[in-house]
C-alpha cells in the first residue's frame, strides 16, 4: 500500500476535479475521467486498500468478504459511515439509486464500512437495527476499532472511496451532495475496465438481515405524542412510513400512509410518507415531520386527507428560507411542535421544526404574525428562526449565530419563568433551550463549552455541563411537575431534568440495550428510544422505545411501566353502538358446559382507568395449538352492557407461548359502583401423537370496584391457567 492513505489520491482527484469544472459537455466531463482512469492505472504501483480484517462482523452477507479474493474483478464503493450521522443518511438515496442502475452482475459493488462515532454505534445489533431503519441493502462492515478507518487516513462522515476491480483507489468524495459525480465516476470506470477484460460477472453472496425478521405491529417508532384530552395517541411508525392514530388502550383509529414508503398527498388510503419522524397534534389536526421526503405534511382527520405544507421533496440547502412553504426547500425535518407568534391573536399560531439536515430551528407560520427578534410575517412563510448552519454545539444571545448539531427533539413551554423551546441537540449530546423572548440559545445539560467539540458525550447525572448524554433524540415538558423529560437515545435511558437547577437523573433505564419491563423504572431497559411525552394530567408517559419496536407506557402514580399493545381493528371487534354491540355479543361463540370458571379477586378500579388483562395459557403435554381454528378471548359483562361500549370486545390468539395482552378502559361516566366482567376463551388445541382436536374454554370473572379516588392509571391483571 502506498503511504498516506487517501492524500496519494489528491495530486492527480484535484487535477481532475479543477478541470470537470470547465467542462461544459457531459461528453467532455466523460473523457477527462477516462484519461485519469489511464493515468491511475497506469501507475507504477497500485494505491491499494489493505485487506479487511477476517476477524470483522459483516452483515446483509452470508459470510465475512475478502475485498482482494471476492471482490477482485469489481468496481467497489466503499461507505464509511456511522449511523447517526444525518449527512450519511443524506447520502443513501445516491447509493441506493447507484444499486438500482448496477448490479454485481455488471460488476459494481457497495461495501458500507461503518465506522461508530459514539460507543453506542460500535455494537453489531444496533447496526444491525440501523442497516433495517435505512434499508440498506449492501453488505455492511463493522470496522468497530476504525482499522481501515485509520489505514486509510479517512477523517470525515461520510466518505466514499472507489476502487478499481484489484483493489487499486482510484476516487474519493468526502460529505454528501456529490451525485453526479459518484454516478460519472462509477460508470467511466465499469466502461474502462470492462474493455480491458478486467470485470468479472460473478454474484456475491448476499443475505439480506431484515429477511429473517418476524413482522410486527410497529417497526422503529421515532416519534409518539398524546392529544390534550389524554384520549388519542398519535404515534410515527416510521419503518412501516405511516401515522397511527390510536385510542390510549392502543387501539388503532387511523392508519394514514404505509407500508411502503413514498409521497403522495390524497386520501388516508393513497397517501404516503418516507420515514416521518415528528408530529403535533391540535383538535383534528396533525403536523407530520416526513423526514426521508424532505416535507412537513398536514392530516385533517375530519377530512381524513393528507396536505403538503413545506418543502419541494427534494432536499434543500437553503440555510434562510423565507418563501412560501410549499416552495421552500428544507431538509430533513426531525420534530415538530406548536408555539404561539409574538404579534398573532391566534394560539399555535407557530409550527416550530428541528431541522436536523441544516443543523437549525425554523418556523412555519400557520398566521399571520411575528417572531422574537423578527419582522411581520405572512401565513404559510417558512424560514429558519434559530442556528447558523454550521453543525457546532454554540451558544450564544443571537440565534442566527447560535450553532447546533443535528437538533432531533422539540418541546415547548410558553409558562415563566421558561418561556422557550427545548432543543435534544443529538451530535453534541447537549439539551438546549431557545428563548421565546429573544432567540437566545443557551445550554441546559450535556456536551462541554468548546463549541467544536462534538464528542463530549457519556453517561453521568449531575448538573449543567458536569451532565454527560449520548445522542439524545427526544424532550418533553411535564406541566405538573415543572420537569424535563429526555429521551437519552444511546444510552438507553429515560433523563429527568429539572431545568431551574440544571440536575440531570436517571429516571428509568439500566443503560443496556434490552427489553425487559422491570419490577421499577430503573431495572426495565430500552433500545434507542427516540421520543416521548407526558400527558397534560401528568399521570403517564408514553415512550417510542424505536429499536424494541414498542410504544411503552410509564405510570407516575403506579410506578408500573408497560407496553402499549397495538391492535388493529381487523383484529379486534369494536363498537360504539350498543344495538350493534349486542348482534356481536350474541354472535361470540358458546363455552363447553366443562369449561372453569375462575374467580378472580375483587378489583378497585376508577372512571376512565386502563385495565391489562395478561392472558397466560398452557397446553397439556404433546399437544399443540390448531392455527387453522379460531382460536379466540372475548369479554362480556352480563348485566352491564354499559361497560362494554367502545371496547375491544374480542381478538385472535395466535400464539400461546406469549402471553396475549387483553386492553380494557372503563368508561369515563360509570353507571354503577360495582360490576363484573368476564373475560373468556376458546382454545382448539390437538395431541401431537393423534388426529384428534379438542375445543376447550374458560371463563375468568373480573369483579370491579369503582371508587371516585385515584387509583393511578393503569392496572395489570395476570390470567394464568394450564389446560
Amino acid at each position: 500500500m502506498a503511504a498516506g492513505g487517501l492524500a496519494g489520491l489528491l495530486p492527480a482527484q484535484t487535477q481532475l476535479e479543477y478541470a470537470l469544472l470547465d467542462a461544459e459537455t457531459p461528453q467532455e466531463k466523460e473523457n477527462l475521467v477516462y484519461q485519469y482512469l489511464k493515468k491511475m492505472d497506469g501507475r507504477e504501483r497500485d494505491l491499494t486498500v489493505p485487506e479487511l480484517g477476517g476477524d470483522l462482523q459483516w452483515l446483509n452477507t452470508e459470510g465475512p468478504i475478502s475485498l482482494h479474493k471476492d471482490l477482485c474483478g469489481k468496481v467497489v464503493v466503499l461507505d464509511f459511515f456511522t449511523y447517526c450521522c444525518i449527512n450519511c443518511l443524506h447520502l443513501l438515496p445516491d447509493l441506493h439509486a447507484l444499486e438500482r442502475l448496477y448490479s454485481d452482475k455488471d460488476g459494481l459493488i457497495i461495501v458500507g464500512v461503518h465506522s461508530a462515532k459514539f460507543p453506542n454505534e460500535k455494537v453489531l445489533d444496533n447496526i444491525k437495527s440501523a442497516v433495517l431503519r435505512y434499508n440498506i441493502v449492501h453488505p455492511v462492515v463493522n470496522d468497530a476499532d476504525a482499522t481501515l478507518w485509520h489505514e486509510l487516513e479517512v477523517s470525515c462522515w461520510p466518505t466514499l472511496v472507489i476502487l478499481g476491480p484489484r483493489g487499486n483507489m482510484l476516487f474519493s468524495l468526502v460529505g454528501e451532495g456529490h451525485r453526479e459525480k459518484l454516478f460519472l465516476f462509477t460508470s467511466i470506470t465499469l466502461k474502462f475496465y470492462k474493455e480491458r477484460g478486467q470485470i468479472k460477472d460473478n454474484n456475491i453472496g448476499i443475505k439480506l438481515y431484515r429477511d429473517s425478521l418476524p413482522p410486527s405491529p410497529l417497526l422503529f417508532p421515532g416519534k409518539v405524542t398524546v392529544d390534550n384530552s389524554g384520549e388519542r395517541l398519535v404515534i410515527a411508525d416510521t419503518g412501516h412510513h405511516r401515522i397511527l392514530v390510536t385510542r390510549k388502550n392502543g387501539q388503532i383509529l387511523h392508519t394514514i400512509g404505509g407500508p411502503n414508503s413514498g409521497r403522495r398527498d390524497g386520501r388516508f388510503s393513497e397517501a404516503a410518507f418516507n420515514s416521518p419522524q415528528g408530529i403535533a397534534i391540535k383538535n383534528n389536526v396533525i403536523y407530520v415531520a416526513d423526514t426521508e421526503n424532505h416535507l412537513i405534511r398536514k392530516i385533517d382527520l375530519e377530512l381524513e386527507v393528507v396536505t403538503t405544507v413545506a418543502g419541494i421533496g427534494i432536499q434543500g440547502v437553503d440555510k434562510e428560507g423565507g418563501a412560501k412553504g410549499e416552495e421552500q426547500p428544507i431538509s430533513s425535518p426531525w420534530d415538530v411542535a406548536f408555539g404561539n407568534s409574538i404579534s398573532g391573536t391566534q394560539e399555535d399560531d407557530v409550527l416550530w421544526i428541528a431541522m436536523a439536515g441544516t443543523h437549525q430551528v425554523w418556523a412555519l407560520m400557520l398566521e399571520d404574525g411575528k417572531l422574537p427578534k423578527g419582522s411581520d410575517l405572512k401565513k404559510g412563510v417558512c424560514l429558519r428562526f434559530a442556528g447558523s448552519g454550521n453543525e457546532e454545539n454554540r451558544n450564544n444571545a443571537y440565534p442566527h449565530k447560535a450553532g447546533f448539531a443535528q437538533p432531533s427533539g422539540l418541546s415547548l413551554v410558553s409558562e415563566e419563568p421558561w418561556n422557550c423551546l427545548f432543543v435534544a441537540d443529538s451530535e453534541s449530546s447537549t439539551v438546549r433551550t431557545i428563548s421565546l423572548k429573544d432567540g437566545a440559545v443557551k445550554h441546559l445539560v450535556g456536551g462541554e463549552r468548546d463549541p467544536l467539540n462534538l464528542f463530549a458525550f457519556g453517561d453521568v447525572d449531575g448538573a449543567g455541563i458536569n451532565a454527560k448524554l449520548q445522542h439524545p433524540l427526544g424532550v418533553t415538558w411535564d406541566k405538573k411537575r415543572k420537569l424535563l423529560y429526555v429521551a437519552d437515545s444511546y444510552n438507553h435511558k429515560i433523563k429527568v431534568v429539572d431545568p431551574k437547577m440544571k440536575n440531570c437523573a436517571t429516571l428509568a433505564g439500566t443503560g443496556e440495550a434490552s427489553n425487559v419491563i422491570g419490577s421499577s423504572f430503573t431495572q426495565s431497559t430500552f433500545n434507542e428510544p427516540g421520543g416521548l411525552c407526558v400527558e397534560e394530567n401528568g399521570h403517564l408517559m408514553y415512550i417510542a422505545d424505536t429499536n424494541n419496536h414498542q410504544i411503552k407506557v410509564l405510570d407516575f402514580e403506579t410506578k408500573i411501566l408497560s407496553m402499549l399493545p397495538i391492535l388493529n381493528p381487523e383484529a379486534c371487534d369494536v363498537t360504539d353502538n350498543l344495538h350493534v354491540q349486542k348482534d356481536k355479543i350474541r354472535n361470540l361463540p358458546k363455552l363447553p358446559k366443562s369449561a372453569p370458571n375462575v374467580q378472580l379477586p375483587s378489583l378497585t378500579v376508577t372512571p376512565g382507568q386502563t385495565i391489562q388483562f395478561l392472558l397466560k395459557l398452557t397446553l397439556p403435554p404433546d399437544s399443540k395449538l390448531n392455527e387453522e381454528a379460531p382460536n379466540s378471548w372475548f369479554i362480556t359483562a352480563e348485566d352491564n352492557t354499559w361497560l362494554l361500549q367502545g371496547q375491544c370486545l374480542s381478538g385472535e390468539i395466535k400464539d400461546i407461548s406469549c402471553q396475549t395482552i387483553i386492553p380494557f378502559q372503563l368508561p369515563r361516566s360509570c353507571l354503577s359502583t360495582e360490576a363484573i366482567l368476564a373475560i373468556k376463551v376458546c382454545l382448539y388445541y390437538c395431541s401431537k401423537g393423534s388426529s384428534a382436536c379438542m375445543m376447550k374454554g374458560i371463563s375468568f370473572s373480573q369483579p370491579l370496584q369503582i371508587a371516585s379516588t385515584n387509583q393511578g392509571s393503569l392496572t395489570q391483571v395476570e390470567l394464568i391457567h394450564a389446560f
